[in-house]
C-alpha cells in the first residue's frame, strides 16, 4: 500500500504554513453548493442535472489575501461513500443546515463522518433570512447530535448566513481562517509530492485524467506519480478554474493528465524516482488485492429469476461508484434480480454495445455520450440505450422495468358451485349437462374441476351456458342452467363442478 509521507517525521524547518481544506456537508438542498457559488462568484448550481451536486469537486477561494480550499461533496442520498470520502481529506469541515428544516437523515449521517474523521467543524446555518427559519431547533437538533454551539456553552461554532442575500458568508470564512490557524497547518515542500485522487475519469481526447489534492511537497510538470493501481508522468496540470500550470502546491487540487489507466478515486499518489519503480509500485499492490468482483460474489439466481442485465458508463469513476452502490440498494425480488456485468468512465463506445449483443443487456448511459459508430451498431442490432442525468430517474426506470418483466404470481379465485342433476349428450371430449348453482355464480369462459364423492377427477372448462334453453353470460345461486363443459373427464350426475378464474398479482 502507498502510504503519504508523514508529517511527524519532518524537520520544523522545512515546514511552511499551507491552505486549509474545507469539505463542505449537509443535507440535500440545504445550500451547499450555493454558499459555495456565493463565495466563488459562479453558478455551479444552475448547471447541475435537478440542482443536485453529483460528485466531487474542488475549487479555490481568497479571502483577505489568503486561501481557501473548497470540496463540495454531494448531499444527495444515494452519495454516502463520497461524503465519507470527502471528509478524510480535509482539515475542516463546514455542516450546512437549513435553517427552516434543521437536521435531516443526511445532516447525522455528515455529523457521523466528521466526528469518526476527527475533523473541527463549523455549522453554517443556512437560509436564515426566510420568515420560517428557526435558529433555535437547529441548535437543538445539533445537541442531540452532541454538538453543542458556542452560544450555548459548546465549542461548536454557528453562523447564521444566507446564500441568496450573501449574509454572514464573510463571518463564515473569517472563522474558517481562525480555524485553519488555531490548527496550525503545515506542509513541507521540499519533501516528495503526495496526495488524494479525488476523482478520475477516461476522456476519449485526453485520455485517463485525475483531479487530485496535493497534501505534501510540490508537484511539477514531468514528475511521474503513481497510487495503488495506476501511474503516469505528468504531462499537463489544470488548476481548479481549467488554467495551465506548471506546478501544484500543497492544499491545492488540480487535474493531472498523463496517467496510463485511471486511477481509483480515494487512492494516495506519490512522486517515484522512474516509470519502473511505478510500474513495480503497482505491481505489487496488484497482487496484495482481491477482485472487487469475481464470480463468485455474485449471488445465485433463484429458480425462475429473471435477470436485467446492464453495462454501466458514467462520465467520472465517483459517480460509477454511486450508481453501482445505489443499485445494489434496489429492494431485491424473487422475480427479477439486476447484474451489473460491466461498469466504466467515458462514452459509450463499440466495446460496450458488442459486449451486450446476444445477451438481452441494457446500456445506462450517466451524463456521457454515445460514439456515433457504437449508436449505429446499437441501433442495428437493437440494443437497449438509455441516458440519465438524475440519479433518481434511473432508479426510477430500473424499478418500473422490474416490475414490467417480473413473473406474475398466478392464484385460483372460487366463483361458484353446481350440482349436476342430469347429463344430456357427449361426444369426444365434450358433453351438455344440467344442475343448479348451489353457491356463488358462474360465467361463460371460466375454468372448471370436477368433483365426485368429495374428490376432485378432473379439469375442464365452460364453453355455454343456457337457462331456459337460452343463452346467457351469468347464472346465480338458485338458478337452474344448462352448460357445454369441455374437458377429458365424463361429467356423471351427482358430480360437483366447481367455477374458477386464474387471477395474476404483482
Amino acid at each position: 500500500m502507498i502510504l503519504c509521507k508523514a508529517m511527524a517525521n519532518q524537520s520544523d524547518k522545512n515546514l511552511t504554513t499551507r491552505p486549509p481544506v474545507v469539505v463542505v456537508m449537509g443535507h440535500v438542498d440545504h445550500g451547499k453548493t450555493s454558499i459555495l457559488d456565493h463565495i466563488r462568484k459562479t453558478h455551479i448550481a444552475d448547471r447541475e442535472s435537478g440542482g443536485i451536486t453529483q460528485h466531487i469537486g474542488a475549487s479555490v477561494a481568497e479571502y483577505k489575501g489568503k486561501t481557501i480550499t473548497f470540496i463540495d461533496t454531494p448531499g444527495h442520498e444515494a452519495f454516502s461513500q463520497m461524503r465519507v470520502r470527502g471528509s478524510k481529506i480535509a482539515d475542516i469541515a463546514i455542516l450546512v443546515i437549513a435553517a427552516e428544516e434543521g437536521c435531516k437523515p443526511q445532516t447525522k449521517e455528515a455529523v457521523a463522518a466528521i466526528k469518526k474523521a476527527g475533523l473541527p467543524v463549523i455549522v453554517a446555518m443556512n437560509k436564515t433570512d426566510l420568515p420560517q427559519a428557526n435558529i433555535e431547533k437547529v441548535k437543538r437538533d445539533l445537541e442531540k447530535e452532541d454538538l453543542l454551539v458556542e452560544d450555548w456553552g459548546g465549542n461548536v461554532p454557528a453562523i447564521s448566513v444566507s446564500a441568496k442575500t450573501g449574509q454572514g458568508i464573510d463571518e463564515l470564512l473569517e472563522m474558517i481562517l481562525l480555524v485553519a490557524e488555531m490548527e496550525n497547518l503545515q506542509a513541507d515542500l521540499t519533501a516528495p509530492a503526495s496526495g488524494i485522487v479525488i476523482e478520475s475519469s477516461l476522456d476519449h481526447r485526453r485520455g485517463p485524467s485525475a483531479s487530485i489534492l496535493l497534501q505534501n511537497g510540490t508537484l511539477s510538470l514531468g514528475e511521474i506519480v503513481a497510487t495503488d493501481t495506476a501511474f503516469g508522468k505528468i504531462k499537463s496540470l489544470e488548476d481548479s478554474r481549467g488554467q495551465k500550470i506548471d506546478r501544484l502546491l500543497p492544499s491545492f487540487p488540480a487535474v493531472a493528465i498523463g496517467f496510463e489507466s485511471v486511477p481509483i478515486i480515494g487512492e494516495p499518489f506519490e512522486v517515484v524516482a522512474s516509470a519502473q519503480a511505478a510500474q513495480d509500485l503497482v505491481k505489487n499492490s496488484a497482487a496484495q488485492t482481491v477482485a472487487a468482483e469475481t464470480d463468485e460474489d455474485k449471488p445465485e439466481n433463484k429458480e425462475g429469476q429473471k435477470t436485467i442485465k446492464i453495462i454501466i458508463k458514467a462520465d467520472v469513476l465517483g459517480t460509477l461508484e454511486v450508481l453501482r452502490e445505489t443499485i445494489g440498494q434496489i429492494p431485491a425480488n424473487d422475480d427479477v434480480a439486476i447484474d451489473i456485468i460491466s461498469g466504466g468512465a467515458g462514452e459509450i463506445n463499440l466495446n460496450d454495445v458488442k459486449m451486450a449483443r446476444g445477451g438481452n443487456t441494457t446500456i445506462i448511459g450517466f451524463k456521457v455520450k454515445i460514439n456515433p459508430d457504437a449508436k449505429a451498431m446499437a441501433e442495428r442490432d437493437k440494443i437497449r440505450v438509455m441516458n440519465f442525468g438524475v440519479i433518481y430517474e434511473m432508479i426510477e426506470w430500473l424499478r418500473l422495468y422490474m416490475e414490467k418483466i417480473r413473473t406474475p404470481k398466478v392464484s385460483r379465485k372460487d366463483l361458484g358451485k353446481m350440482k349436476v342433476l342430469l347429463s344430456f349428450w357427449a361426444d369426444k371430449n365434450r358433453q351438455i349437462v344440467g344442475g343448479k348453482i348451489v353457491e356463488g355464480g358462474v360465467k361463460k369462459g371460466v375454468k372448471i374441476e370436477v368433483f365426485r364423492n368429495e374428490n376432485s377427477v378432473g379439469q375442464g372448462r365452460l364453453i355455454n351456458l343456457q337457462k331456459n334453453k337460452k343463452d346467457i353470460a351469468e347464472a346465480r345461486k338458485g338458478d337452474e342452467v344448462g352448460i357445454l363443459y369441455e374437458g377429458p373427464e365424463k361429467i356423471q350426475e351427482g358430480d360437483y363442478l366447481v367455477f374458477h378464474i386464474q387471477e395474476k398479482n404483482l
